[in-house]
């Protein structure tokens, strides 16, 4: 509820507001009814015992306002002290119903707070020398997780990654979440390659398919990116199932988009077909930062139902973030992102977005070069 000093003071302002009108018109004209509306406005406003003196003040501005009028009878008087009197108790009750309300909304988002911390943790912010950080910006503010994913996990093979996006929303989509989570959480230690890890998730969403039936057995699935990280963080191996494609960031701020060698669909569709995924292997020299996102970011829209384009505008707010100091860290980068594609849609969020940002430190000799001082 907002209670912003200036918001205050509309209540005051509507009592003044309707004195002056009721002293500069004639006498058969009343302000009465405007008088009315300064409680109503303050039971979204003030607290109780500032409604009630909202209304107390009404009630005696048209007590001086009727003798000035000598209206002070029945239908100018009291029956205006009573309409001012109940519509004051009205806003009382009003504020209480909105503070329950308000209450249950805090409630909520913590304990969705709590949930999302559970059934999506954040990963580590580093993993030996690959620095990691991660970001999830639901659609409704009280929704805090739907159905976009990340997990990051350090498994014998190397450090492997998923960033995913289940069909559906709500109850459904979370706990479509929560099975791929474990599939992936154990099948990443297990599986000798990508090729096999492709192969257990695949497996466990048909099962967790299964046992939900209906719909969900159909037309159930989850695009994704699988990613892991060779020895010594010197390439990055990528299995994308329907998912769009991630964004390398070189040491000096240059994107390239890495398509898929062969589009593939997303998971959990292994019932309608066997289809072959490539492994396709980037380099990911020092000072590169792999992005990955959801469909929230590429399918954002402005206005005129363009979408955002990250290989385009994120270049060009890294290179100006470059020009008053150190390169951005990956939590930088993600919070200039976000912001990004906030502009561009202007603040309409228009899906969950998932972001994961994964940066291999470089040598000092390929930071960006500072603007020169002036």
């Amino acid at each position: 509820m907002v209670r912003q000093r200036w918001a205050q003071g509309i209540p005051v302002g509507v009592v003044v507001l309707a004195l002056v009108i009721d002293l500069m018109t004639p006498t058969d004209t009343t302000s009465a009814p405007l008088l009315a509306t300064a409680p109503v406005a303050a039971a979204a406003l003030l607290r109780p015992p500032g409604i009630i003196a909202v209304g107390a003040l009404s009630m005696a501005v048209q007590v001086i306002l009727a003798r000035v009028d000598h209206t002070s009878g029945w239908h100018g008087g009291v029956a205006n002290q009573l309409t001012l009197l109940a519509v004051t108790v009205l806003a009382v009750l009003i504020n209480r119903t909105l503070e329950s309300q308000s209450a249950r909304t805090r409630r909520a988002r913590q304990v969705a707070a709590v949930a999302q911390a559970a059934v999506l943790p954040r990963p580590p912010s580093r993993l030996g020398d690959l620095r990691i950080a991660a970001r999830y910006v639901p659609a409704e503010d009280e929704a805090m997780i739907g159905g976009d994913l990340y997990v990051v996990q350090d498994t014998p093979h190397g450090v492997r990654v998923m960033v995913g996006d289940v069909r559906g929303k709500g109850l459904g989509a979370v706990s479509a979440v929560c099975a791929d989570l474990g599939a992936f959480r154990y099948a990443a230690d297990e599986a000798e390659d990508l090729p096999r890890l492709v192969t257990a998730l695949e497996g466990a969403l048909l099962r967790e398919g299964g046992r939900r039936g209906g719909q969900e057995q159909d037309e159930g699935f989850t695009t994704a990116l699988i990613v892991e990280f060779a020895a010594g963080l010197d390439a990055v191996r990528i299995v994308n199932r329907g998912h769009p494609p991630p964004l390398l960031l070189d040491a000096r701020g240059t994107a390239t988009v890495l398509e898929p060698s062969q589009e593939a669909p997303p998971l959990g569709m292994a019932a309608l077909g066997a289809w072959w995924a490539p492994v396709d292997t980037f380099p990911f020299p020092p000072g590169s930062t792999l992005l990955c996102y959801t469909d929230g970011v590429t399918e954002a829209r402005d206005e005129a139902g363009v979408f955002y384009d990250a290989s385009v505008r994120l270049p060009r707010l890294l290179r100006h973030r470059s020009l008053v100091g150190d390169p951005p860290a990956p939590a930088q980068v993600l919070q200039l992102l976000i912001e990004d594609v906030g502009r561009h849609t202007g603040g309409r969020i228009q899906d969950d977005q998932a972001l994961l940002a994964l940066h291999r430190p470089g040598p000092e000799a390929v930071r960006f070069p500072r603007r020169p001082r002036v």
